[in-house]
């Protein structure tokens, strides 16, 4: 367990929480100090897997106190995100710290992508953001905190993702949306960035168990192996922490330099 307890008493709501990058946050926040809410997509699995985080959390946080909430909400719909974050201000009088980390994908040529497919990957991506975002920044305001907004977005901010349009549409509009609230809100000490992950291990990618497609997707990442959620949640720590308080409006890559363009390491366009 961490003895400088940066978070301490920090309030955090992580969206989509219940596994992936999310669990790993909440427990790495949680080790720091954090009061974490736990958001998870309302399923029966879900809700299991979010109940056992809330466990793991307490048993990370023994002898230090042990608070924490656990909330259904679907990140796309506006009134059950408002009632999530009333449920909030009830329960923790107020919020320190929003990780928009719920997200989505569907694989699908562009030419043959549905809307309602199209949908409901930006809906809950970029909509989904946008609607969490809105509702703590009010928080913030109204009570004259020093708010930060964290959202997981991704390499495919920058890099084109073909058969996947509408997560790499979402994640593109995510960082713009980070971009102007970081501007807009910055005169009232609230600060938003973005961690932006590669190929990360996560339940999201469905080469995440496959060791022959793991060892393929390393050959074309600088640093030769594929990364994991708890060296993204590192980053969250980071940007969520005293540490960054003169950072706002950037993104974190955490890739492996996935971002460094790997096939330009060999000259094949200038020889």
């Amino acid at each position: 367990m961490s003895t400088e307890k940066s978070m301490q008493g920090k309030r955090v709501l992580i969206t989509g929480a219940a596994t992936g990058i999310g669990k790993a946050t909440a427990l790495e926040l949680a080790r720091n100090g954090a009061d974490i809410i736990i958001n998870y997509f309302p399923t029966e699995d879900q809700e299991d897997k979010a109940s056992q985080l809330a466990s793991e959390i307490c048993e990370e946080v023994r002898g230090v106190g042990c608070k924490s909430l656990l909330i259904s909400a679907d990140v796309s719909n506006e009134q059950q995100v408002q009632e999530m974050f009333m449920q909030i201000l009830e329960n923790f009088g107020g919020l320190d710290v929003l990780i928009n980390n719920a997200g989505i994908q569907t694989k699908s040529p562009s030419h043959e992508l549905s809307l309602v497919d199209f949908s409901k990957v930006f809906n809950t991506n970029a909509i989904g953001t946008f609607i969490c975002s809105r509702e703590a920044i009010k928080i913030f305001l109204q009570q004259k905190v020093r708010g930060i907004i964290l959202n997981n977005t991704s390499v495919h901010q920058l890099i084109p993702k073909p058969e996947y349009l509408s997560y790499s549409m979402s994640k593109g509009a995510i960082l713009n949306l980070t971009r102007t609230l970081a501007l807009e809100y910055a005169e009232k000490g609230i600060r938003v960035n973005n961690v932006a992950p590669g190929a990360i291990i996560t339940p999201i990618n469905p080469w995440a168990n496959d060791e022959s497609k793991k060892a393929n997707i390393s050959k074309h990442i600088p640093m030769g192996e594929v990364g994991k959620a708890e060296q993204i949640a590192k980053a969250m720590l980071y940007l969520a922490s005293e540490a960054s308080d003169y950072v706002t409006g950037q993104t974190l890559f955490v890739d492996g330099g996935l971002t460094l363009y790997p096939d330009f390491g060999e000259d094949w366009s200038s020889s």
